[in-house]
């Protein structure tokens, strides 16, 4: 009896069996060729893991800064090699904690910074010149990466040897995730801004992290996950080439985000297709003549939408194999989820075993041994061409509609995803997908488990130190930078130096959004039906 045939993710036949007609007309000098060089499918380095393992990133964040110090330190003494920040919404959004539009948010999904005061209580005695610090903060991405740099300044780091990367990624904002302040426009000339000044100021940092993860944590299957991302990261190369700047110039500095799901075999070979697919472009489109300018160096996060409130140590295996994938898809760096992430913030026991995940995978498990064990598989191959010619697909579509920022204009983006998810979502409630604990291998009752909480007394706590901050500042100094700021916007010129001026005077995140709010305006999102 002929077996069953599945489809992927992304809606492409899985085979019962490969084999070498599979791959018939196939050339792997030019569909793989070596770990290290174009395309890159095999990897962004010879020796990948062989040498040192990726960057093993815990991200954490809540409450107020002080909470969050406390757990960076904790992470760090448990072997974390890299620190990944949260914010809490009000940040994200670029308000203040006494906002009215912040009530109730405040400290809840990450931490509350307000200003220089709380970036300096966040890094307490951890060395910036020593650690590598991601950010995911997006529309006031830039402001984060200056207040970074004034603790570093604080702390005699020089900003040449500040490592890190901010996520900076706001046209993902429109399509998945909601957290943009300003129109798509000039978003796109503030992260240029923020391009043109690491290159001459930060020449170490990521200055942007262009993400799939939450247009996957939306609902985004694998080859949309892919092509939404390479879509945008064509817009910032465009944007960047339009404000001036040669493509080796900022090129080498970009990098991306994924999500790692338990579809193993299809994740290896979506990071597989999406190398090759961004190699090419920056070669063929944009003429990039510096290697590291034609490689895809990707973050990975594993998929938090897998993650279950019901039965929630099965986590812990869910993420193993999210982790695996992510390692045998060759990632630069990678945060595992605690298991207890569907129900609240994660215990330090979560967070810790997280990251022993990691690290038998790094230390126990033979999977560092060589570089790219699955290179020539006939079903990781043939998988990674199915899902490399689907993304190519989606991206000329998005071409077609006038590239990225015309099509989230259209609503495409966001549509598309929405028809996804719910598609899967049907499949969950009518059992055709498995999700274990949910919808089969239930537990007649679940045990109870005691979640970390966030204190509701942190908002008090961040207007007093908000009020305390803004009486004891030189108030006309602020509103002088914060001018200085308003006429930048208003012109050509960089807005970070004088955003840079503003923070040191101490400014608050609100007040400097506010002040690019005046200029820029605010963004209301077109929805396709």
């Amino acid at each position: 009896m002929e077996a069953e045939r599945r489809r992927s993710e992304s809606g492409l036949s899985i085979e019962p069996v490969y084999g070498p007609d599979t791959l018939a007309d196939w050339d792997p000098a030019t569909r793989l060729g070596e770990p290290g060089r174009y395309p890159y499918t095999r990897g962004v380095h010879p020796t990948m893991y062989t040498g040192r393992p990726w960057t093993m990133r815990q991200y954490a964040g809540f409450g107020t800064a002080t909470e969050s110090n406390r757990r960076y330190r904790q992470l760090i003494a448990n072997g974390t090699t890299g620190l990944s920040v949260a914010f809490d919404l009000p940040t994200q959004m670029g308000y203040d904690s006494d906002a009215p539009l912040a009530h109730g948010e405040v400290g809840k999904v990450g931490v509350a910074i307000d200003s220089v005061e709380d970036m300096r209580v966040l890094f307490d005695g951890i060395p910036l010149g020593e650690v590598s610090t991601s950010m995911t903060i997006n529309a006031p991405g830039a402001l984060l990466l200056l207040l970074y740099r004034l603790v570093g300044e604080a702390q005699g780091v020089a900003a040449d040897r500040l490592t890190g990367t901010i996520q900076n990624d706001v046209l993902k904002e429109y399509i998945a995730r909601g957290t943009y302040i300003f129109p798509p426009r000039p978003s796109l000339r503030l992260t240029a801004d923020v391009f043109r000044y690491c290159r001459a100021e930060i020449p170490r940092w990521n200055t942007i992290s262009i993400s799939g993860y939450h247009m996957a944590e939306a609902g985004a299957d694998p080859a949309q996950e892919v092509a939404f991302t390479l879509a945008n990261g064509i817009a910032y190369v465009r944007a960047a080439l339009a404000a001036g700047m040669d493509v080796d110039d900022f090129a080498p500095r970009l990098s991306f985000f994924f999500v790692a799901r338990t579809t193993l075999l299809e994740e290896v070979a979506k990071f597989r297709a999406a190398r090759r697919i961004w190699a090419r472009v920056m070669k063929e489109e944009f003429g990039a003549a510096n290697p590291r300018s034609q490689m895809l160096r990707f973050h990975t996060q594993t998929a938090g939408v897998q993650l279950t409130a019901q039965q929630p140590e099965v986590n812990l295996v869910r993420v193993s194999v999210q982790a695996l994938a992510a390692v045998l898809g060759g990632t630069q760096s990678l945060h595992t989820n605690s298991f207890d992430e569907a129900i609240a913030l994660p215990t330090e026991k979560a967070a810790r075993l997280a990251l022993r995940t990691q690290q038998v995978l790094a230390y126990e498990s033979d999977v560092t041994a060589t570089v790219d064990p699955f290179a020539g598989s006939y079903v990781v191959e043939a998988m990674t061409d199915g899902l490399e010619a689907t993304v190519l697909e989606l991206m000329a579509r998005i071409e077609d509609l006038g590239g990225a920022v015309a099509a989230i204009e259209q609503g495409w983006q966001k549509s598309e995803i929405e028809r996804t998810a719910y598609r899967v979502q049907r499949e969950q409630d009518a059992g055709e997908r498995v999700v274990v604990g949910v919808n089969r291998f239930q537990l007649a009752e679940e045990e109870p488990y005691e979640p970390l909480r966030v204190d509701p007394a942190i908002e008090a706590r961040q207007t007093e130190r908000l009020a305390a901050l803004r009486a004891d500042r030189d108030g006309s100094a602020v509103r002088r930078a914060l001018g200085a700021l308003r006429r930048a916007a208003e012109g050509t010129d960089n807005v970070l130096p004088p955003m840079k001026e503003a923070l040191a005077a101490r400014a608050t995140v609100g007040e400097v959004c506010d002040a690019l709010r005046e200029v820029w305006g605010t963004y209301t999102p077109t929805e396709r039906f």
